[in-house]
């Protein structure tokens, strides 16, 4: 006789069928929602989000939005003429036929034309006497000027471009070498550029190791690491920066990627804050040294965001509450200005309390469970920047200083050796911080040189006081 099943047994036994494949589609729809991670939800670069190019508005039968060029109503830019003192050379013309209607004015309509001279370089020669010894016989020359014998075949502005081209455009040796020949007509080895990019990045040591010794110093820096490939090997490349235009960025190649790369250069007693994103390192620093952290915002945003696209519901509107809240957290934060200052602190206060009370209660999701965890171990590293003026709540600074180097692995493929290595450290480190503090990187490549070959001290990227 066939058994019949009560209601509950029904549903239990349905639920038990079930489970696994609920868990499996729960399973699968997690791995879904992580290949379709972008720049918004992720740490992924914005680069990564273009898979297929928009239909241009012709071919889409949408009307353009705008022309391409100046558009309406925009001022018009234009080049400052060129001071009285910058001009080599002026033509005037006239009419030589003219009738007596017309009067010459002491007025001229102008136009300035800019060129290169025919040869670009000049060639000097040093000659050294030679003298022979009465008695023995023995031949001896005259010394070089130190500043000659350094340089060699070619003087500091030289070294200086190639210097240049070579960090800063990216440029290979053949590149540099076919600009030569055919720009400036002056025909060069690659062997010959090798050892004049090696007098570079010589040049270059005793600001790199200035800049190297002001770490421990700073008030605040922010730093990041990113992937560097060398002969299949993968190292890291550590960014140190300080802001504002009195800042630096300073670059580190590296075999690790742990916390001992941040004792060794910045010391057991680093008195300043630390702005980074949230990998262990880190967070290990912080424990041996107990250094003050600010975590970035940003990353936390993405992955908070990434919580939306997840196919439970709960976890959907855990990340919609958390991520409502953070918002009203930095509208405080942007009315830092205008608030009276006790009225603020107050609203930040209460800001900071409804982040920190909506993050502690998540849903079972292990997704939403780590964003938890994270504000259970280290929420008073996410809030530095409430209490500390001038830090900023995202290591974005940072980042932005990686994309030249990102661009230049993905051109050079890396380096090959420790030569290599301290050639991108220090060329880095100089285009960069130039950068950031408005200097003419090939002035200051120029200025190192020189002095690197005439043997006097070497200028500086610390900026002087005022």
């Amino acid at each position: 006789m066939a058994r019949l099943y009560t209601e509950v047994e029904v549903r239990r036994l349905i639920e038990e069928a079930t489970a696994p494949l609920l868990a499996r589609i729960a399973e699968f729809e997690a791995q879904l929602a992580k290949f379709k991670k972008n720049s918004s939800t992720s740490s992924k670069p914005p680069s990564s989000d273009i898979v297929k190019p928009p239909r241009s508005a012709a071919k889409s039968g949408r009307p353009r939005k705008r022309r391409r060029g100046g558009q309406p109503g925009h001022p018009r830019h234009l080049r400052p003429p060129f001071p009285s003192e910058q001009i080599d050379a002026a033509w005037v013309y006239e009419w030589s036929n003219l009738s007596s209607d017309w009067q010459p004015l002491d007025e001229f309509r102008v136009l300035q034309q800019v060129d290169l001279p025919p040869k670009l370089f000049e060639v000097v020669e040093h000659r050294a006497r030679m003298y022979r010894h009465r008695t023995t016989g023995k031949i001896v020359s005259a010394p070089f000027p130190p500043e000659v014998r350094r340089g060699g075949l070619l003087g500091p502005r030289l070294t200086a471009l190639i210097g240049f081209q070579k960090g800063g455009c990216r440029m290979s040796y053949q590149l540099i070498q076919r600009f030569f020949t055919d720009v400036l007509g002056l025909p060069i080895s690659t062997g010959e550029l090798a050892k004049v990019v090696g007098k570079v990045g010589d040049a270059l040591e005793a600001s790199y190791r200035q800049l190297e010794g002001a770490l421990p110093k700073q008030s605040h820096l922010n730093i990041d690491e990113t992937g560097h490939p060398e002969c299949k090997r993968k190292l890291w490349t550590w960014g140190f920066h300080a802001p504002g235009s009195a800042g630096f960025t300073w670059f580190h190649i590296d075999e690790a990627r742990s916390a001992e790369v941040l004792r060794e250069f910045l010391g057991e007693t680093f008195a300043g804050v630390v702005g980074c994103d949230y990998h262990s390192a880190y967070r290990k620093f912080l424990r041996e040294t107990g250094v003050t952290l600010q975590f970035c915002w940003a990353h936390l945003i993405r992955d908070v965001k990434f919580l939306e696209t997840l196919s439970d519901r709960a976890t959907q509107r855990f990340g919609e509450r958390l991520l409502a809240k953070i918002k009203a957290l930095f509208r405080v934060w942007h009315r830092r200005e205008t608030m009276p200052t006790a009225a603020w602190q107050r609203a930040a206060e209460r800001a900071r309390r409804d982040v920190r009370r909506t993050a502690l209660r998540p849903p079972c999701r292990s997704e939403a469970q780590n964003i938890a965890q994270r504000f259970r171990q280290h929420a008073e590293q996410y809030f530095t920047f409430l209490n500390t003026p001038g830090v900023e709540p995202t290591n974005n600074a940072m980042e932005r200083g990686f994309r030249q180097q990102v661009i230049d692995r993905k051109v050079t493929q890396g380096t090959r050796g420790p030569n290599g290595r301290r050639w991108c450290e220090r060329i880095w480190t100089t285009l960069a911080t130039c950068a950031q503090q408005g200097r003419s990187a090939y002035q200051f490549l120029e200025l190192s040189i020189a002095a690197h070959f005439e043997g006097r001290p070497q200028p500086t990227l610390i900026p002087m006081p005022p």
